[in-house]
């Protein structure tokens, strides 16, 4: 069994995860979130303006964006992450200080705004037609009935395709330590590559994905409960009513019926 006990010592070293849990805790489950949910924000607001841009009747938007979309889409996440965090390092450096962090949340926006753009392309071209054109009837301009009555329904229903975005952004955020980060930036990932390469055991590692697992598992079941929610609606049954019930109101508002009465 000294395979068994080789694996628990590498893998499950309670005391390793035990030293470095409070790190874990106060730097790279902050610094995740923070790369995570600033990212998400800055890719939602990116991705609302490339999708509009894509479904635009003018090719002078539609082409950019299709082009933008499918450059940041093809891409692997690491290179465009080397590529905006080294190319513009300088151009930082006079902005934000020596910190890559700014770029690296930068460079997560821009590939998540191209996966959310075609999210919300979707969800807006799903709306039925007739929403658009009913608004056009009543006086509506175009941008007016995207802004008020289209967008808003085709955002309803590609939620939970947003917080699977969200999903894979906070998995992402661990390619972010390729920049450099500074020791109060390292993220989950980092903090347990650290404290591995120390202690020459993978524990930290595992505790690190433990945290990476309370995050997404649970946001996972979320997007599932939500999902089934959309599809079948809130639908309750209605109590059976007699037929008899029926034929007697319909008798009640009868012209004849009324005439015999008086």
């Amino acid at each position: 069994m000294d395979w068994l006990n080789t694996i628990i010592r590498t893998f499950f070293d309670f005391g390793a995860m035990a030293e470095v849990l409070p790190q874990l805790l106060a730097v790279g489950l902050l610094n995740t979130l923070i790369i995570s949910i600033a990212a998400t924000v800055l890719g939602t607001v990116l991705g609302m303006a490339v999708a509009v841009m894509g479904i635009s009747p003018s090719k002078w938007l539609r082409v950019p964006a299709r082009i933008y979309t499918d450059l940041f889409r093809g891409l692997p996440a690491i290179l465009t992450i080397l590529l905006i965090g080294q190319g513009f390092a300088r151009l930082s450096q006079s902005v934000f200080g020596p910190s890559p962090y700014p770029l690296g949340i930068i460079a997560l926006s821009l590939i998540a705004s191209a996966y959310i753009g075609e999210i919300f392309r979707a969800g807006i071209l799903s709306v039925d037609k007739g929403q658009g054109e009913a608004c056009r009837a009543l006086g509506m301009s175009y941008a007016k009935s995207m802004a008020l009555v289209v967008v808003p329904q085709g955002v309803r229903r590609v939620l939970p395709a947003l917080v699977n975005q969200f999903i894979a952004i906070v998995k992402d955020s661990s390619l972010v330590y390729f920049l450099g980060l500074l020791v109060s930036e390292r993220e989950l990932f980092r903090v347990g590559q650290d404290a591995a390469v120390l202690s020459g055991n993978l524990s930290p590692l595992v505790a690190a994905g433990l945290f990476y697992l309370v995050i997404t598992v649970p946001l996972t079941h979320l997007v599932n409960h939500f999902d089934n929610k959309f599809r079948t609606g809130r639908r309750r049954a209605a109590p059976p009513t007699s037929g008899l019930q029926e034929v007697k109101e319909l008798d009640a508002a009868s012209p004849l019926t009324a005439g015999s009465n008086t």
